[in-house]
This record gives C-alpha cells, structure tokens and sequence, in this order.
C-alpha cells in the first residue's frame, strides 16, 4: 500500500482562477512536462494547483492509494478539453483592456500584447508562478520555447518579439533577463511589480501605469531668477529647450551636476514652469519606499520615452550615480550603465523627450557619455548675494537684514537646506514668536551646515571693516589709495601684500573690494588645502573660476602655504600645488591678493607673476595715536592727554591688529579710560617680542 503525504504550500481554500491562466497551466505541465514536478509517488506537490485544474478527487481519495499513472491520464484530458475551448477563453476585460491601449500608444505586435498579456498574469497569479517553477531553471533560449507553447505562438516570432531591437523590450514593458539562468517568473521581467498589478486590476490611462516608476513632479520651489549665477549657461538651456519642445526635437539631454543640495532638481522644474510644459520624475524609489535598482529606473524611463513621445512634457532623471557608478569598481564589476552601454549612447542620441539627468558628481560619468550630452553645466552654491536673496525669500520676514547677512556667508549654503530650515519654522511660527522664530531658523541652518562638516554660522560679517579703518593708517611701502584707484580703474591686478601678522594685509583686500564695489571671497589655508590627492589643486581652481564667475576680488590668506620656493619641495603634489597656483594666478582676469607673514619661502616664479608686492609693517607713531584717538573717541571717552601719545610712540612693533584685540577684550574685561587702552596695547605689544624680530621679509 501506497501512504498518501501532503506536500501542499498552502492552505486549501476556493480557488477562482480565469480559464485562460488554467489552460496555460495545463500546456506547462502537459506537453512542457512540468508534471514530473508536480506529481510525486506520494501525492501532488502542491495541493492548490491540483483543485485549481480539476484534480480535487486525488487529493484526498476515497481509496488509500495514490495512482501517479491514473493522475497523468486524467490530467492529458483536461489539458486535451482545456484546448477545445481555447478560442472561447481570453485575459479579463480590464488587462484586454490596458493592453489595447498600451498596444496603440506605443505601437505592440499580436505577439508583443500575448506576451505582455502573460507576463501580466505571471506577475499576479501565484499558482501560475507556482506551476513554471516545475519547468526548472531556464536559459533565455529556453525561455522562448517555453512561451512558444504556453502561448501557441511560432517560436521565431517570440524570439524576435523579445529582441532588444523590438519595442516590447525598447519600450521597458517585458524584457528576458539574460545575465544567469532562472525561473521563467524570473527571466520575464516588467517594468515593476506594481506596472503589473495595475495591469490587471486597473482600468487606467496608460501613464498612470507609470505611477510607481514615473510620476508628475511637484511645483518649483525656486524660479529661474534665483538662478542667475549660472548666467549665461542658463539662457542657451533655456533657449534650447524651448526650440526642442517646439519641434519636438530627439536627443535632447542635459547634464546637471553639484554639490548636493544646490537646486539642481529645482532648476529642472523651475525651466518645465516657465516653458509651460509638464515634467515628470524618474522615480528613486516605489511606492512601498523601497530603493529602485538602477536597471530598474532605465527601464522606467525608456518606457516613458514610448508613452510620453507625442505629448509636450520633460522629464528630470535625479541620482543618476543609480545608473552610472552603482558598480564601483569592486571585483571588477561594472555600473549599470556600462553593462548597458550602447543601449545607452543610442538613447541619448534619440530619446524623444526632453531630459535634463542630475548628479552630485560628473565624476561618475566616462568620456563616451559625457560628450552625448548636449550641455553639461555645473551649478554652484549660489554666491552671497544670490544666497542672501534666497534667505530673505525663505524666511517670510522672519530674519532682518544682519541675519540674513550673515547666514549668507556661508560659502557652503545649499538653496535646499534653507528652504527645509524655513519649512520647519514656519509649520511652528505662530509657538515660537518673532524672535524666536528668528532664532530656530539660523540654529536649523547652522546644524545642518556643521552636519555636513561645513564651518557653523558665525555671529559676526567677517567683511564688516572697522567704523575707524582707514587705509591712511597703513603702515605700507606703496600709496594704498592710489593703488585702489588704479584697480578700480583697470579692474585686473596681482597683489602680494606681505609682513608681520596684524599690519592690515586681509583689512586692505577687504576695503579694495568695497572701493571696487564687488564681492570679496577671501580663503585661507585651511579652506583649499585636502588631505586627498588633487583635492587641493582642483580647491584653488575652484576658487578662482567662482571669483572669476561673480566678478569678485579673490583674497588668499596664507598663501605661502601653496607657493613654497619648488626647489625645497620632497613630494610631488608641493610642486603640482605650486604648478596649479601659478596656472590659475595666469589665467585670472579679476583682481587677486595674496597676502602671507613669510615672504623669504616664496616660490620666485610666483613672486614674478605678482604685478605688485606690498610691504605692510608696524605703524609710524602719527599713524598709531591717530588711531588711538579715533577709537577713544568710539569708545566714548574722554580726549586722551598728550603724555599717551609718547608712551605709544614707545611702542615699535604696534599694528592695527593690537588695537582690534583691545576692542575685542573690551567686551568682557573693560578697558574704562584711554590710560587703560595704552596700557592694553603695551602687553599685546610686548608679548610679540619686540620689534626687531624677525619675519622673514626685508
């Protein structure tokens, strides 16, 4: 006596399934000959399957035994009756339905819509799924055969339906996964899981298929005029997509990189608004939240490609790090897009909307892509006074003018991390009060900024001169004025101001650029140098092409860091930071000072190249009690007596610079009378050491 074992996965219950997913079955495990899985010594493998087909009298029969040979009888006639009725059975009405509509729109075969039909069903149908696993792993030209059955179909017409050359694959819809032998559920892949479920169970327009994968984006945050730092690229991209969208021009792509944050997405949808078309988003994850392989995302947007051809819309493809550096050269492996790539170069050469693609980094592109793109444009962070405009915007009223000043200052200050910042204050204004809210929204700013590693908000402008600064009060070996003159005049010139710290070298570049009435971008060592090789060189020439790009005079602090004398260099990236230095110096057109307290080291190729060097030193004795008695008389004291003036004229080594550190100490330990100041500035003078020390310049 045969026992009888039961196998099944689940648990028994009705089964209603359409008679067309039943026939498909039966050709899978008749002529196929998936039965061989399905039906053990002992009993059926899958107890669901066996209701399912009519085979309920030997699951539990009224006998003991289990009769394989009598089952596989019974079975060849179900399937024999299954294919009589074959012409009167067909798919639901709702996925006839989409696919006609997918079928006129995109331009599907008979055979194309029969394959889209069934890979549908397989997506949806458990039991279906259930009943090709019985097939075992397949190869891709397996595959072909299986479907040729399954779907009564010829054999060379499936294989050319699934060509990459056909449009049931260019489009996204259905395409076999040639990259390792599979289930026939997992060589058929779709455009998604969710693509499929829409299929058959809504009665929808085509694009709203598309809803997990492709989505309509949402309105701008930012317009084009917060844009305009990145004039005159943005008027040609504008112009240029407004002609293509007018005649429907194909291969219009756009590379858009930055740091993160930076308004790249916004300004995507800040050109579909003013253009007066729709843009659509390549998703970045599904509708569960769940990440989207890069694969995945090409195909979403190939298939859009194919739905949205003839209508007036863009399309912004985000993260594009997904596709073209998702492999990271670990082992070998390459990205998604390498594994694709002529597929796609083609695309970028005929793809029929408007795209603009979005990265952090055009790094993560190769030569063979970059130059398919139409415009590959860089956006920066905003200067400051595009950056302040977007603060005031944000903020709503909430910030005056020395907040948004100040926050402003932030080289580092994304339009992203502003407009977050203002989200999250305004949803709690009416709790917080003004002020308040003034406050939350510069301490939101300046911990997202320290997050990133990016230096906090400070407290004061760091470009706000003195009320007492006056370049007369220099003690220098050239006219100050006269040389502001000539730059205002000129508007190009190298400066080399060198001497011991404090004598106004950075005060002078700061009141050059207010004479000049332009923006001043002052780094210092510690902003341009990296521990990461070309990190530094790539620092220096960013920092002159953004003062180029604004117009602004460029001051570097410390910059004997970078134009040591190359003769003493040990390594190889001393002199290349030397090298890039001079390059740059070479090619700027605007205005550059460089100031250092070490003139001896300096390289004496750079010192040629400086149309100017400038020898800032200690204050003369008229220069020191003039300013002494413009800061008594800002601190409100008395006239100073005439016995003050000898004792600073005593001190040889006094700067500017002694005086500032006075001011600041007076903030939290008073300097209450005149007498009190000089004696302040007699300990900072002598804790320098005296004023024949030396400083490395003559």
């Amino acid at each position: 006596m045969v026992l009888r074992r039961r196998t099944s996965r689940y648990s028994r219950m009705p089964i209603d399934m359409p008679s067309i997913v039943r026939l498909w079955m039966l050709r899978l495990l008749v002529p196929l000959g998936g039965h061989r899985g399905f039906i053990l010594s002992t009993g059926f493998s899958n107890d669901a399957v066996a209701e399912a087909l009519g085979l309920d009298e030997w699951i539990y029969p009224e006998s003991e035994e289990f009769n394989p040979q009598m089952v596989r009888i019974k079975l060849r006639k179900l399937h024999e009756s299954a294919e009589k009725q074959r012409r009167d059975i067909g798919v639901s009405d709702c996925l006839d339905a989409n696919i006609a509509r997918l079928a006129k729109l995109v331009g599907l075969s008979d055979t194309d819509c029969r394959i889209l039909e069934f890979t549908a069903m397989l997506k949806n149908e458990r039991l279906l799924d259930d009943a090709t696993d019985w097939l075992g792993q397949l190869s891709s030209s397996k595959v072909f055969h299986v479907l040729s059955v399954v779907l009564n179909l010829p054999e060379p017409a499936v294989r050319e339906a699934l060509s990459t050359k056909n449009v049931l694959v260019q489009s996204g819809l259905v395409y076999v996964d040639r990259s390792c032998q599979s289930t026939l559920n997992g060589k058929l892949e779709v455009l998604s899981d969710s693509f499929a479920d829409h299929m058959v169970c809504s009665d929808a327009d085509p694009v709203s298929l598309l809803r997990d994968t492709v989505a309509p984006a949402a309105p701008p945050e930012l317009g084009l005029v917060d844009y305009t730092h990145v004039n005159p690229s943005l008027a040609v991209l504008h112009a240029y997509l407004r002609e293509a969208l007018l005649s429907g021009r194909k291969g219009v792509n756009i590379f858009l990189y930055g740091a993160p944050g930076t308004g790249k997405s916004q300004l995507a949808k800040a050109l579909a608004n003013d253009l007066g078309c729709e843009l659509f988003e390549v998703a970045s994850e599904d509708e569960d939240g769940d990440p989207i392989n890069g694969g995945a995302r090409l195909r979403a947007f190939r298939a859009a490609q194919s739905f949205f051809g003839q209508r007036r819309i863009m399309m912004v493809f985000d993260e594009v790090e997904d596709v073209f550096n998702d492999g990271e050269n670990r082992f070998g492996r390459k990205s998604t897009a390498q594994t694709r790539k002529a597929w796609i170069n083609r695309t970028l050469e005929t793809n029929r909307v408007p795209t603009v693609w979005v990265s952090n980094s055009v790094q993560c592109l190769d030569a063979a892509f970059i130059r398919r793109f139409d415009m590959v444009i860089e956006l920066p962070v905003p200067p400051k006074r595009q950056r302040a405009k977007i603060v005031e915007g944000a903020s709503s009223g909430l910030l005056d003018a020395p907040a948004v000043s100040r926050i402003a200052e932030s080289e580092d200050l994304a339009p992203a991390i502003v407009t977050r910042a203002a989200s999250v204050v305004e949803s709690i204004r009416q709790e917080l009060g003004a002020q308040g809210a003034a406050s939350a929204m510069e301490l939101l700013i300046g911990n997202t900024l320290l997050a990133q590693g990016h230096p906090p908000i400070r407290k004061s402008d760091p470009d706000r001169l003195p009320e007492t600064y006056d370049p007369a009060l220099i003690h220098a070996d050239a006219d100050l004025s006269e040389v502001a003159a000539g730059l205002v005049r000129h508007k190009a010139g190298r400066l080399c101001l060198y001497g011991p710290p404090g004598t106004g070298k950075t005060a002078y570049g700061r009141w050059l650029a207010e004479q000049m009435g332009v923006p001043l971008h002052v780094k210092r060592a510690s902003d341009l140098m990296s521990k990461w090789l070309g990190d530094s060189e790539k620092n220096i020439a960013d920092a002159f092409r953004q003062a180029e790009q604004e117009g602004a005079v460029l001051l570097i602090d410390e910059v004997d860091s970078f134009l040591q004398d190359r003769r003493g260099a040990n390594q190889n990236w001393e002199v290349s930071q030397v090298n890039e230095m001079l390059t740059q110096m070479e090619s700027f057109s605007g205005v550059f000072v460089a100031s250092t307290n070490l003139m001896d080291g300096l390289d004496q190729a750079a010192l040629r190249r400086f149309d100017l060097k400038v020898k800032f030193t200690y204050l003369k004795a008229g220069q020191a009690w003039d300013l002494f008695c413009r800061h008594c008389q800002a601190l409100a004291f008395t006239p100073p007596s005439w016995d003050l003036q000898a004792r600073l004229g005593r001190l040889q080594n006094l700067t500017p610079g002694d005086f500032a550190a006075v001011i600041r100490q007076h903030r939290f330990r008073a300097v209450p009378s005149p007498v009190d100041f000089v004696s302040a500035l007699e300990r900072e003078c002598a804790v320098k050491g005296g004023a024949k020390s030396v400083f490395g310049f003559s």
